[in-house]
């Protein structure tokens, strides 16, 4: 196999692990609400007579408290309370009846995720439109560390700012012109970048993409913006989604990746 076949083969295979993960009991298709908690008690349940209504389950799921000291408990109508400490980067889950239940953090807030894993609505997502695959969109960008972390505040699809520190920017030529992308998210060995190019006026998610770095070392980074996907609220409205920060708000169109899904 040459060496274009082999890696057409290994973007087929994240295709479908990408798609798999979309429609996983904890992916982003099957989510019912999510819902700012504030401190005291609220039910939860399919009965119109809960704070936090379900469209469907038991008329009474059970009780969220968001505590004082930060935790917050889940009392079920049938079953011990769960208490959980929120973690922004790996928020809390638990199981109870057909739902998986999230507790997220943005900016010291906590809110309530919940999943429905009998939804019917991964069923209605059959595939991805995707760019033809172009190997030229995979670049090994330059990969250099700053001087001194930067502070920046980031929107959200939520119109909720957020506070985070960037440490290393990614620096390609496109077309003879030099263009620098900073990771917003993510981890040193997969940071996220998150971007806009000028196809999302008419083909991609207007908001955002993002992309992941790749087989990162002390001086380069693989962008292969062939792995360009949507951002999670392209696909629920019960998510919030960083933008993009200024520096990676691209002057070009990047017709690889991911395209728009339907009705956007």
């Amino acid at each position: 196999m040459t060496v274009q076949g082999d890696y057409l083969e290994k973007l087929e295979a994240w295709k479908v692990r990408r798609l798999k993960a979309l429609k996983a009991a904890d992916g982003w298709l099957n989510i019912v609400g999510r819902w700012v908690l504030d401190i005291g008690p609220a039910t939860v349940g399919a009965g119109d007579d809960n704070d936090l209504v379900l469209p469907v389950g038991p008329a009474r799921l059970g009780t969220v408290t968001q505590n004082a000291d930060g935790t917050v408990t889940f009392a079920p109508t049938t079953g011990k309370p769960i208490t959980v400490t929120p973690n922004k980067k790996t928020p809390p889950r638990f199981t109870l009846d057909r739902f998986l239940l999230e507790v997220t953090t943005l900016n010291g807030q906590n809110a309530l995720r919940i999943r429905d894993t009998q939804s019917k609505a991964p069923d209605a997502l059959t595939g991805i439109d995707y760019f033809a695959p172009n190997p030229e969109w995979r670049i090994v960008a330059q990969w250099s560390r700053f001087e001194q972390a930067k502070g920046l505040t980031i929107g959200t699809t939520g119109a909720i700012d957020t506070e985070v520190e960037v440490t290393h920017k990614a620096t390609f030529t496109h077309d003879g012109t030099q263009y620098e992308l900073i990771p917003t998210h993510g981890t040193l060995e997969s940071p996220q970048f998150v971007i806009r190019d000028l196809t999302s006026r008419d083909l991609t998610y207007p908001a955002s993409r993002f992309v992941y770095g790749e087989d990162v070392t002390d001086s380069t980074i693989v962008l292969d913006f062939n792995k360009a996907i949507n951002p999670p609220c392209s696909f629920t409205e019960f998510a919030v989604c960083p933008l993009p920060p200024p520096q990676n708000v691209l002057p070009f169109r990047i017709e690889a990746g991911e395209k728009r899904p339907a009705g956007h």
